[in-house]
């Protein structure tokens, strides 16, 4: 593997940790700062709401070498999650979540420019997973053992770590990332061209649909595996570890077929799995066995369309709109995470409190979402070789 994806990898495990910790810790982050669990579900959503408005960073950036960029992301991510660990209370914490979220869809619209540059050809697909992989080893790792100091310690200790990863990723993308040319520069105008055909709406439609289905119960993954899977608050660290297992796994997966096969069809399969575990949640009456499950499945479908979603919106743009599209993509996952966690609020308020229901509320979405995909792999992907699909994806 070469050393600038390892840089990039460890860019995107204090995003991916920075990003999903909170949903480790929310109980305990909820009772220090005196609110509800449906209202600490703020936490999240200001991550999210920071992702969108952090996507203009590259509208003024775009004449900037793209590892300078890793490295000023870094440092955002290094000031918000210091003040996240020492936030005092609800409304300061929020802040500090939202100025964590910032860097992170510029960032995965740059990451993957920069890794699908200096990829081998054929393996571009490939590559991009290999960076995602950070992300799902945030997950698989970071998340649990940011549980676990919640659990013994003290859940601000997760976003004191996650300032020191930040702090070293810097290190790394200065010493590892070779240097790569800014793209090209059409303007400001020019690297939004690529939102005038209808193809690159569709996908952004079924990121953010796929992704609000999965967070109305994946935003509140912690108190559902703790009363309705009947698993005590100990042992959650080890299930949170199983959920980035699933993610690590169906990345690659999923990175590999796309390399294969039409991405959009990728996509909507990945999709098909993560709404099937949702059907399950609501379904499936809760024990050990079946809430260990469905935190694997889900995770694993989840994190199966990363790599297809990436490339088609980094295709899509090409022409000097490669980061803005690629970093749509991420702008699309977490404002339909911020959807997701409030909908799930909603139906937890709604229903009493049973998170059964959190499923309920996330399945129309994922249904709408495969429905997108399918369209758009049925419309746009005729062809599976990588220039023919490039050519497609100009269409509609």
């Amino acid at each position: 593997m070469k050393k600038s994806l390892l840089a990039l990898a460890s860019g995107a495990f204090i995003l991916g940790a920075a990003e999903f910790v909170m949903m480790g810790i929310l109980p305990q982050a909820a009772e220090a700062t005196h609110v509800s669990i449906p209202t600490a579900g703020n936490y999240i959503s200001a991550y999210a709401f920071g992702v969108c408005i952090g996507t203009l960073i590259l509208v003024f950036g775009r004449k900037v070498p793209p590892r300078n960029l890793i490295v000023l992301f870094m440092v955002i991510a290094l000031v918000g999650n210091t003040m996240s660990a020492f936030a005092p209370n609800a409304a300061i914490l929020i802040v500090a979540r939202f100025i964590s979220g910032l860097p992170h869809g510029a960032f995965f619209g740059t990451a993957t420019l920069i890794a699908k540059t200096l990829a081998e050809k054929g393996k571009e697909a490939q590559a991009v997973s290999i960076m995602v992989t950070g992300q799902t080893v945030a997950n698989m790792l970071g998340v649990p053992a940011g549980t676990l100091l919640a659990e013994y310690l003290n859940w601000r200790l997760a976003f004191g770590a996650l300032a020191a990863w930040a702090a070293m990723t810097i290190v790394l993308t200065v010493t590892m990332i070779p240097y790569v040319a800014p793209i090209k520069d059409a303007g400001i105008a020019g690297q939004f061209k690529f939102l005038t055909r209808r193809g690159p709406w569709v996908i952004l439609a079924a990121v953010f649909t796929g992704n609000a289905g999965v967070f109305c119960w994946w935003s509140y993954v912690s108190p559902w595996l703790q009363k309705t899977g009947g698993w005590s608050s100990s042992l959650v660290p080890f299930l949170m570890m199983l959920a980035g297992f699933g993610m690590v796994v169906g990345g690659l997966i999923g990175g590999r077929i796309t390399d294969r096969w039409r991405h959009a069809g990728t996509a909507a399969l990945g999709q098909t799995i993560s709404g099937i575990g949702l059907l399950m949640v609501l379904l499936l009456p809760g024990n050990h066995f079946t809430t260990a499950l469905l935190t694997f499945w889900i995770a694993f479908g989840l994190f199966f369309i990363s790599a297809p979603q990436q490339l088609l919106m980094t295709e899509a743009g090409q022409g000097g709109g490669e980061l803005i599209a690629g970093a749509a993509v991420q702008v699309a996952f977490n404002f339909g995470n911020a959807v997701g966690s409030i909908v799930g609020g909603m139906m937890l308020t709604t229903f009493s409190m049973n998170y059964r229901f959190t499923g309920l509320g996330g399945l129309p979405l994922a249904i709408l979402s495969i429905g997108l995909l399918t369209f758009y792999s049925w419309r746009c992907e005729s062809d599976t070789q990588a220039a023919q699909r490039l050519h497609e994806i100009t269409v509609g």
